[in-house]
């Protein structure tokens, strides 16, 4: 019994850790097309930019091969589990996949607001791998830890370019109502909406992978996933 609750919680954390990879990337990529159109001559900052989208690709590559040596696909999660998906609703009260880019970009306001979003995100992912670390049930599972301990080294450079950004625009790193939505939406995941998961045996898998529109190969595959073995 205690088995198999603890491959159903790595299952659970593994398909929410998935969705908000490939969310990341491919999020990013519309920052990353926006960036470029209005800062061409920043290089630092759109190298670091691309750096993150690199990662965040990297990281879902590491978790679906994870899945692939199980034999099984990942729950079928939507943006439901996505904290940047909640956070950005709640700080510009449009979903993702609907925000104008252009126009964030645009008004420093707005990518400011966007830059802390992100930095505050990253910060949350980072402090909560200390946790999956030292859990017993995470650690028996060789791969997985060693994917968490990948995304945990990769994480600070992550929110660097963004709070470099607010810094050299005189801009603070957070305000007190960022850091608010940002523990109400950890605190929604973590104590809801994750038990809820957990406890719903009725959630079905997934019939395609999240990137399967980009072809993803298995030459790419075998060789991020090369950093979790």
């Amino acid at each position: 019994m205690r088995r198999r609750l603890g491959r159903r919680y790595l299952d659970v954390l593994a398909s929410i850790y998935i969705y908000n990879e490939h969310r990341g990337y491919t999020a990013i990529d519309r920052v990353l097309s926006a960036v470029r159109a209005r800062a061409p001559d920043d290089l630092v900052l759109i190298a670091a930019i691309e750096r993150h989208r690199a990662d965040e690709r990297k990281h879902y590559v590491m978790f679906r091969r994870w899945f692939e040596r199980r034999g099984v696909m990942p729950l079928a999660l939507d943006r439901t589990f996505g904290h940047i998906d909640r956070f950005v609703e709640i700080m510009f009260r449009t979903p993702i996949s609907r925000m104008d880019i252009q126009a964030i970009i645009a008004d420093d306001a707005l990518f400011a607001r966007l830059c802390r979003v992100i930095s505050l995100t990253e910060r949350r992912g980072y402090r909560q791998l200390d946790s999956l670390l030292s859990n017993r049930t995470v650690r028996a599972d060789r791969i997985l830890a060693r994917i968490f301990e990948v995304i945990r080294k990769d994480e600070p450079s992550h929110w660097a370019p963004y709070e470099q950004w607010l810094q050299r625009y005189a801009q603070p790193r957070s305000d007190w109502w960022g850091r608010a939505v940002d523990s109400f939406v950890h605190a929604e995941l973590l104590f809801l909406k994750l038990p809820i998961l957990f406890l719903n045996p009725f959630v079905s898998r997934r019939v395609d992978w999240l990137d399967a529109d980009q072809s993803a190969n298995g030459a790419e595959a075998q060789q991020l996933s090369a950093s979790a073995s």
